[in-house]
């Protein structure tokens, strides 16, 4: 085999391989993106959630008694499918404990 046939034998093997590594490359940054904007998304409704119950406090004088009262009166909107969220109130002039859980 001569030199030249050689190099186009090589091209055309590395081609194809050079292809599939950058593409499982692009997958798993496209999987961190999301993973991280999953993150991002968890971290707001927790912030939403103690806001509008700090809101809620300062219009009242005293935290809303569970979640249903935020959605109720405050307008939040809870994706029950996406998320998890444990609402301990612990009395009424106290910060109740939030938690936001991402579902599986």
């Amino acid at each position: 085999m001569k030199r030249k046939e050689r190099l186009l034998l090589l091209a055309r093997m590395i081609f194809p391989l050079l292809f599939i590594a950058v593409f499982f490359i692009f997958l798993s940054s496209l999987a961190s993106i999301a993973e991280k904007q999953a993150d991002e998304e968890q971290r707001q409704l927790e912030n939403i959630i103690r806001q509008t119950a700090v809101a809620c406090y300062a219009i009242e004088g005293c935290y809303p008694p569970d979640l249903q009262y935020l959605e109720d009166h405050y307008g939040i909107q809870i994706n029950w499918d996406r998320y998890a969220v444990i609402y301990s109130p612990i009395a009424s002039n106290l910060m109740p404990d939030i938690t936001v859980i991402k579902e599986q």
